[in-house]
């Protein structure tokens, strides 16, 4: 079986089998400034949807055996370009992120941590490529049998392989809780968690995220939004910001910042409509 589930662009649930968009769901948001800046949408709705995912299909072989993984920068700022700078920093030795076709994967490669998850987002469920799995290599995916998504389990298979120094992306506030206490059992390891696809997220959750994770993208997020305007966090970016949730993902943040010569703020920024 080839079948590959995500939640992309407004949250839409979109399936994708044997290299065609077979399912879209209607999306939960209307309007993505990073759609419309690079793609030039101004309305998500199922068919513009199906479109883009045909255009990552084609583009760059998204669920398919033809898959580019390599990449530079994409964005100036995201989650996956602020984990290629710590890698190549020497902050983090590897970073526990989902790559269709894979699962969770361990990489240590920046560029190819870009091309991953610089290209997709919310990965709900995958099943195995063996081109892509060969690229990224057998012995760094969690289960190159199932393509399985276990961002915990992936943590501990990155202590058992001797990494000390861990970035790990996760969706939810009980990995990032589960992905504490390993840190905690593991005296020696220190995990740097970076939260991703935050949209429709409860007010708990949120609440749960900033006392426990480093980095946090707000994505289309109200209690994302609300929680690091209470608390002022510092931020990069006006319509999608990502916050530090710590002194960590602060100093992550402000070594982007300097890696790529300063951010410009943009005046009147249109941010994802509507919030949930």
């Amino acid at each position: 079986m080839d079948e590959h589930v995500m939640e992309v662009l407004g949250k839409s649930k979109v399936i994708i089998k044997n290299g065609k968009v077979v399912e879209v769901e209607e999306p939960l948001i209307d309007y993505c400034p990073l759609f419309h800046k690079y793609r030039g949408i101004e309305k998500l709705t199922p068919q513009v949807i199906k479109e883009n995912m045909e255009f990552r299909i084609n583009d760059f072989g998204m669920c398919t055996s033809q898959r580019k993984l390599k990449m530079a920068d994409f964005l100036s700022f995201g989650i996956s370009e602020t984990l290629g700078t710590l890698l190549d920093e020497n902050i983090i030795q590897c970073a526990v992120i989902v790559c269709e076709g894979c699962g969770t994967v361990i990489v240590e490669d920046p560029e190819l941590v870009q091309g991953i998850g610089g290209r997709i987002s919310g990965i709900i469920s995958t099943t195995p490529i063996t081109e892509v799995i060969t690229v990224v290599g057998p012995d760094k995916v969690l289960n190159p049998e199932t393509a399985k998504i276990n961002q915990v389990e992936g943590v501990i298979k990155a202590i058992d392989e001797g990494y000390t120094k861990i970035g790990v992306t996760v969706a939810s506030a009980g990995d990032a809780l589960k992905i504490r206490e390993i840190e905690s059992q593991n005296k020696d390891v220190k995990i740097y968690i970076f939260t991703v696809h935050t949209t429709g997220l409860s007010s708990e959750d949120a609440e749960t995220l900033f006392e426990q994770v480093d980095v946090i993208t707000a994505c289309a997020s109200l209690q994302i939004r609300k929680i690091a305007e209470e608390r002022d966090v510092f931020s990069v970016g006006a319509s999608i910001p990502i916050y530090a949730a710590s002194k960590d993902g602060e100093k992550f943040l402000k070594m982007r910042i300097e890696k790529i010569g300063g951010v410009k703020e943009k005046k009147d920024a249109r941010i994802p409509d509507p919030l949930i």
